[in-house]
C-alpha cells in the first residue's frame, strides 16, 4: 500500500538538505536475473541546514529489496530504521559517518523505464527527475552534488561495452571470470546526472582538441545494425564543442565524452554527465533515409546535450522549481548555436512558430503556469514548453536587454561563482546583474508570472511637426492562480522604413509600464514601422498595419524575421477574406503581392533559405486555428487556387530559380545545399 495521496510540493517550503553527501561509491553486479548494487555513502550535517537533529531520510522505491544496512561497518537493526514505499528512515545518526547498503533490483522487470532497466540485452539507466532512487537508498534531490566512484562487474560475453559517468581508472576480470570496469567522476553531480550502460553496442571513435591543447577522446555508441548512421552526430558534436568554446569559453572536462542510441529509450535524449544516452530517432541519420531537417534535428539535439555539460551539469538546479535554469538556458543556447550553423532567419522562424502555435496555447489554457512554477504533484507534468521553449525566451531577453558582450560576461560570471553548486533562477539574474549593472527586478516578473503578454500598438503621424509617435500599451490576460498581473520588463526591437524603403530609424524600447510612447522627430513623411524586429519578446503584438505597409515591409525590412511575418500576416488576410467569400468568389492573387515575390525571387542576394519560408503559403492547419469556425473546404479550396494562381503567374522565375539552385554533387546536410534545396 502506498502511505497516502499525492502530495502537493510548494517552492516556499524549500529547506536545504540536512545531510550532504560527499562520496558515492557503487558496485553494480549486473545478472540475467537480478543486480545486486553496493553502496557506500561518506556523510555528514549540512552545517547549512537549521534542523540540528534531523533524521536521515533517503529515498527509496519500493521495488528496491535492501538487503544490508551499515553505519561505519556495524550492521544497522531492523528496529532502528523506518522502511515506507518511498523511503528510508534512520532517526539518529552521528554527524559524520559512513552509511553503506546492499540492495537487489531486477532490471529486466522494471518496465517504467525510470532507475536501470534491461531492454533488447542492454542495461541503461534514466534517472531525471527521480529514477535514481529506483536503483538504490539515496538523498534523491538536484541540491545534494557528491562525487561518485562506480564499479561494473558483468559477463564479459553477454556486456563486452561497460560504461558510466567520469573517467575510466580501472579494468580487470574477477575471481570468476567477469569483467570489472571502475569509473571516477572528479566532478560533484546530483543522482538525476547518474547514468550506466551495458551490453553488446558498437563504436565509432574520434578527438577533439580543447582549447587549452587537451585531447578528448569521442566515443558514439549503437547496436551494430545501425553503426553505419552515426557519423553525422560524431561531426555535430565538434561543432558544437569548438562553438561552446569560442562563443562562451566552456571548454570539456573529461578525458572521454560518450553517446549511446538505444531504440528503447523512453526520452529523447539525457545529459547524463559524460555519458549522454538518446533515443536513436535524436541521433541516427544517413543520406539514404533521413531529410534535411532529420539532419538538422541531429546537429541540434546533440549540441543541446552537451551545452548541458556546464548550463546543467557543472551548474544545475537546486530544485526542480528551477529546471529552466538548466534547460531554459540550454535551449537558447543550442538554438543560437543552429542559427550559427545555418540560416539565423530561418532558424528563428521555426522557433516562433512553435511558441506562437504551441506555447501560447499552453499559456492560454488551464494548465498555465509560470516559467518558475510555485507548486506540483507530479514534477514530470512539468517538462513542458512553457519551462523549455519560454524559458529559452526569457533567456533570449536577457541576452538582447544587455547585448551579446555583456551577456557572455553575465555567463562567465555564473560559471564560475557558481561552479559546483546547485542554484536558482534568481542566481542566474543576479549573475547578470552584477556583469552588468543593471536593475533586473521586474524582468523576474517574466519567472513568476504566467500567461501571454499582448501589446497593442498605435502610431499618429504630425506633418506639421514632422513627428512620428508610437505608443505601447501592455496587458496580461488572467490565468489559473494570477487574476492580476504586473507590469512586465519587455524588449521590443524596432525599426522605420520609409517610402523609398530606406531604413531611417532602428532601435529597441524597454517597456516597463501599461503605457509609454515613443516620438521621433524630423522626419520627411511617415514611416512604416517594423515592430518587435527578431521576435525579441514572447508576447503577441498587434498593430493595425495595411495591406500596403505589409507589402512594403516584405519588399523593404532589413529584418528577415519581420519580413517573413508580414508576409504571412498579408497572406492571412488575403486568405480570411476569400473563405469568407467561398465558393461564390473566387480568390485572385494581387497583382501587387505578385510584382514583391518577382523582386524578391530577383535578388540572388537574399538568403535562399528565408525566401522559402516566406513564399510558404499559411498551413490549412494554421488557418483553421485563427477560425472561429472551421470551413474546411474553403480553407482547402482557397488556398490550393492561390497557390495555383502564384504558379502560373510566376512560372518563369520559379523555372529560372530552380535552375540557378540546382545542386550539384553528392547530397551534404550542409546550411548552403539545404537552403537550395
Amino acid at each position: 500500500m502506498r502511505d497516502g495521496q499525492p502530495k502537493t510540493i510548494y517552492l516556499k517550503d524549500y529547506r536545504v538538505p540536512a545531510y550532504l553527501i560527499e562520496q558515492v561509491s557503487l558496485c553494480f553486479e549486473l545478472d540475467e536475473e537480478e543486480t545486486l548494487v553496493r553502496s557506500r555513502l561518506t556523510i555528514k550535517r549540512n552545517p547549512a541546514s537549521h534542523e540540528k537533529n534531523a533524521p536521515l531520510v533517503l529515498h527509496g522505491h519500493q521495488s528496491v529489496e535492501l538487503q544490508r544496512l551499515c553505519i561505519n561497518g556495524q550492521t544497522v537493526p531492523q528496529r532502528e530504521y523506518k522502511r515506507s514505499d518511498e523511503t528510508l528512515t534512520l532517526a539518529s545518526v552521528p554527524d559524520q559517518f559512513t552509511l553503506e547498503t546492499l540492495t537487489r533490483i531486477q532490471p529486466q522487470l522494471n518496465t517504467a523505464l525510470e532507475g536501470l532497466y534491461k531492454s533488447d540485452g542492454v542495461f541503461c539507466t534514466q534517472c531525471e527527475a527521480e529514477g535514481f532512487r529506483r536503483i538504490t537508498f539515496y538523498p534523491d534531490r538536484p541540491d545534494v552534488m557528491s562525487l561518485f566512484e562506480t564499479t561494473i562487474i558483468a559477463d564479459p560475453k553477454r556486456y563486452p561495452v561497460t560504461l558510466s559517468n567520469g573517467n575510466l581508472v580501472e579494468e580487470g576480470t574477477t575471481d570468476d571470470g567477469r569483467r570489472m570496469v571502475k569509473w571516477q567522476d572528479p566532478h560533484p553531480k546530483p543522482a538525476y546526472l547518474f547514468a550506466l550502460v551495458a551490453g553488446d553496442l558498437s563504436r565509432i571513435d574520434d578527438s577533439f582538441t580543447t582549447m587549452s591543447g587537451r585531447e578528448v577522446k569521442l566515443e558514439i555508441y549503437s547496436e551494430p545494425k545501425d553503426h553505419d548512421k552515426l557519423g553525422y552526430a560524431m561531426e555535430s558534436l565538434k561543432r558544437a564543442m569548438r562553438w561552446d568554446e569560442e562563443v562562451y569559453g566552456c571548454e570539456y572536462d573529461l578525458d572521454s565524452y560518450m553517446i549511446v542510441a538505444v531504440d528503447f529509450f523512453n526520452m529523447g535524449a539525457m545529459e547524463n554527465k559524460g555519458l549522454n544516452v538518446f533515443n536513436t530517432s535524436c541521433l541516427l541519420a544517413s543520406p539514404k533515409t533521413a531529410t534535411d531537417s532529420a539532419f538538422q534535428r541531429v546537429e541540434a539535439v546533440v549540441a543541446h546535450e552537451y551545452f548541458h555539460n556546464w548550463s546543467g551539469n557543472r551548474v544545475t538546479c537546486r530544485d526542480w522549481f528551477q529546471l529552466s535554469l538548466k534547460e531554459g538556458f540550454t535551449v537558447f543556447r543550442d538554438s543560437e548555436f543552429s542559427a550559427d550553423m545555418n540560416s539565423r532567419t530561418v532558424k528563428r522562424i521555426e522557433d516562433v512558430s512553435l511558441l506562437r502555435t504551441a506555447q501560447f496555447a499552453e499559456d492560454a489554457g488551464p494548465m498555465a503556469h509560470p516559467v518558475r512554477p510555485e507548486s506540483f504533484i507530479e514534477i514530470s507534468n512539468f517538462y513542458t514548453l512553457t519551462v523549455y521553449e519560454k524559458g529559452a525566451e526569457v533567456v533570449r531577453m536577457i541576452h538582447t536587454l544587455l547585448g551579446a558582450e555583456t551577456f557572455r560576461k553575465g555567463s562567465d560570471l555564473y560559471f564560475a561563482r557558481h561552479d559546483g553548486e546547485a542554484v536558482t533562477t534568481d542566481d542566474f539574474v543576479k549573475a547578470m546583474e552584477d556583469a552588468s549593472g543593471r536593475d533586473l527586478s521586474q524582468f523576474k516578473r517574466w519567472y513568476s508570472q504566467a500567461g501571454t503578454p499582448r501589446i497593442e500598438v498605435t502610431s499618429s503621424w504630425d506633418a506639421e511637426k514632422r513627428r512620428y509617435t508610437l505608443n505601447f500599451t501592455q496587458s496580461c490576460p488572467a490565468t489559473p492562480g494570477q487574476a492580476e498581473k504586473l507590469p512586465f520588463h519587455i524588449p521590443v526591437r524596432f525599426g522605420l522604413v520609409d517610402a523609398r524603403g530606406a531604413e531611417i530609424e532602428r532601435g529597441m524600447i524597454e517597456l516597463k509600464e501599461a503605457q509609454q510612447s515613443l516620438s521621433f522627430d524630423g522626419l520627411t513623411s511617415e514611416p512604416v514601422p517594423s515592430l518587435l524586429r527578431g521576435f525579441s519578446a514572447p508576447v503577441k503584438l498587434s498593430y493595425d498595419y495595411s495591406d500596403a505597409q505589409l507589402l512594403h515591409l516584405v519588399r523593404h525590412d532589413t529584418d528577415g524575421f519581420n519580413r517573413w511575418d508580414a508576409a504571412q500576416r498579408y497572406l492571412v488576410n488575403l486568405m480570411q477574406a476569400a473563405i469568407a467569400e467561398y465558393p461564390t468568389h473566387a480568390v485572385s492573387a494581387p497583382d501587387q503581392l505578385i510584382a514583391s515575390w518577382r523582386e524578391l525571387m530577383a535578388d540572388t542576394s537574399l538568403d535562399t533559405a528565408m525566401l522559402a519560408k516566406l513564399f510558404t503559403l499559411p498551413t490549412e492547419a494554421y488557418l483553421s486555428e485563427l477560425a472561429d469556425v472551421i470551413e474546411v473546404e474553403a480553407i482547402h479550396g482557397v488556398r490550393k487556387a492561390l497557390r495555383q494562381q502564384l504558379a502560373v503567374a510566376l512560372e518563369s522565375e520559379w523555372l529560372d530559380t530552380y535552375n540557378r539552385l540546382q545542386v550539384e554533387g553528392e547530397y551534404q546536410p550542409s546550411a548552403e545545399q539545404i537552403a537550395d534545396r
